[in-house]
């Protein structure tokens, strides 16, 4: 279970590819959106989403919860129990998610009116889509516990299946609303109704997969609490992350104006989605850790930990440095002058603390996977309060440019404290990442950026940004990259080469 086996390579790819390509499809949508909606509605949009992200955390970390115990069953090739551990988990989570919806059904007017500094004419339409988005909760979570039964079945293949097409329809059916004349809450339904047939597939495809749960739904009391006894920190965890991950965008809301939120939001979505890189190794980190750590296998731990902070920082290093080198261009080509000149500076120091931030699903997986979950919410609930008066002062002071430069220094913070608590004697060693790759690839970074300093002085633009990238592809693969990952590389861009095989 390392980057050398060719089933975590399969699942990492598949899983890039499903998050790529609805991200590519948002990248092309966004700016019609925006143009379609208005920068107001666009910006009630971004936080009607917002809020559905807060009630969503109702969730409690079930969904990866139910994923652990079907895989320990089959595992065990203990099938019969399967149906026990998706059907109480589906009554958990549709119980949980109704009174998430009925609870967000309750609160939109006191939120709209209150909270999100909404200009009176919009008012009663955001509540209306509020209340629409929360009826998609119950769906959202029980869709959750299928989806768990094909990832615990390593069925990748089906996972992307399903959520390629739901996540680009999150993107294209704001158009189709808008062609139709629909308001915020017409767009909503028809969300919701993506979503519900996503569910039908989910459900389907699982039964399809494992027979067994064809058996008559039955709800086992005795595994409730065994399964909230694991969601404990993990429910925590999420709760405290979609509160402070979300607490910039509230906060301009409150004391800047809807439109500046859209003037952050959008390039801040954008370098987000850098993230699919990381994301999709993510996915396959934490079962691998699992596994080694029960294995007592430190060594190949060690060795998983290193290269895996070595392969993101190769991948989206590149990338944040010719954001922050070619922000006003990139936002000038993509939105507009307008974002150009109002969000140039909030796009450099949100992809400078992305940067750092890429590689904290490494340690954040590992801690997972020796059974230290507490450690990150520990963290969180400090960085919560710390976070939120940072964020209100950089707003007063200096508006979003002030935020973001908050942000980027949360994201900086966060990861360097899960990084100290994973390199720890008996642990993860320092020195062997550091040996194993962390210092070549920290080097070729710092000479990237050296040389797009340079070519921007000389003011060669992009003819000489592109060379730059060639020669340090060149660097990484002969320099940076060891013969083993080198021949690991050839082997995959062989023709022929089976991906599935392990």
């Amino acid at each position: 279970m390392d980057l050398r086996n060719k089933l975590i390579f399969r699942n990492t790819a598949l899983n890039f590819l499903g998050l790529v390509v609805p991200l590519a499809v948002g990248f092309l949508s966004i700016p019609l959106v925006v143009r379609a909606l208005g920068t107001q509605r666009f910006g009630i949009l971004s936080l009607v989403w917002v809020v559905f992200g807060y009630f969503g955390l109702f969730d409690l970390g079930l969904g990866r919860t139910a994923t652990k115990y079907i895989s320990e069953a089959l595992g065990r090739e203990q099938t019969e129990r399967l149906p026990g551990y998706l059907w109480t988990t589906v009554a958990l989570q549709a119980a949980m998610g109704l009174a998430a919806a009925a609870a967000l059904w309750v609160a939109a007017p006191v939120i709209s009116g209150r909270f999100l500094n909404i200009p009176a004419g919009f008012v009663g339409e955001t509540v209306l889509t509020l209340r629409l988005v929360g009826l998609s909760l119950p769906v959202m979570f029980v869709s959750a516990s299928f989806r768990g039964v094909l990832e615990a079945s390593q069925r990748f293949d089906l996972v992307n299946a399903v959520k390629v097409p739901v996540n680009v329809l999150f993107y294209v059916l704001p158009l189709v609303g808008v062609a139709l004349g629909l308001a915020l809450p017409g767009i909503v339904v028809l969300l919701l109704v993506s979503r519900a047939a996503a569910l039908v597939v989910w459900g389907a495809l699982s039964v399809r997969v494992h027979p067994v749960l064809r058996a008559r739904p039955a709800v086992q009391r005795s595994l409730v609490r065994t399964l909230f006894s694991f969601s404990g920190w993990l429910g925590l965890s999420s709760v405290l992350y979609a509160v402070t991950s979300s607490m910039d965008r509230l906060v301009i809301g409150s004391l800047i104006t809807v439109e500046a939120v859209t003037y952050y939001s959008a390039p801040y979505e954008a370098i987000n989605r850098v993230g699919v890189i990381p994301g999709s190794l993510s996915m396959v980190l934490f079962p691998a850790f699992s596994y080694l750590d029960a294995g007592r296998d430190g060594g190949r731990a060690e060795a998983l930990f290193a290269r895996s902070m070595k392969f993101i920082l190769l991948t989206t290093g590149p990338l944040f440095l010719y954001l922050i080198f070619f922000a006003r261009g990139f936002l000038t080509l993509w939105l507009g002058p307008d974002f150009a000149a109002a969000s140039g500076l909030v796009v450099q120091f949100l992809a400078a603390g992305f940067f750092i931030n890429a590689v904290i699903a490494v340690p954040n997986n590992y801690l997972l996977g020796i059974g230290r979950v507490d450690i990150a919410p520990k963290y969180q609930a400090v960085e919560l309060a710390a976070y939120a008066a940072l964020a209100i002062a950089g707003a007063r002071l200096w508006g979003i440019k002030g935020v973001a430069l908050a942000s980027a220094a949360r994201l900086v913070a966060f990861t360097i404290f899960l990084l100290a608590a994973s390199f720890k004697p008996g642990r993860i060693r320092f020195g062997f990442v550091w040996r194993k790759g962390l210092s070549g690839v920290l080097t070729g970074l710092g000479l990237l950026a050296l040389g797009l300093t340079v070519n921007a002085a000389l003011g060669f633009g992009i003819a000489g940004a592109g060379v730059l990238a060639l020669l340090f592809l060149g660097a990484a693969f002969f320099r940076i990259l060891d013969g083993e990952e080198r021949g690991f590389l050839l082997g995959r861009l062989r023709p022929g080469a089976q991906l599935g095989k392990t």
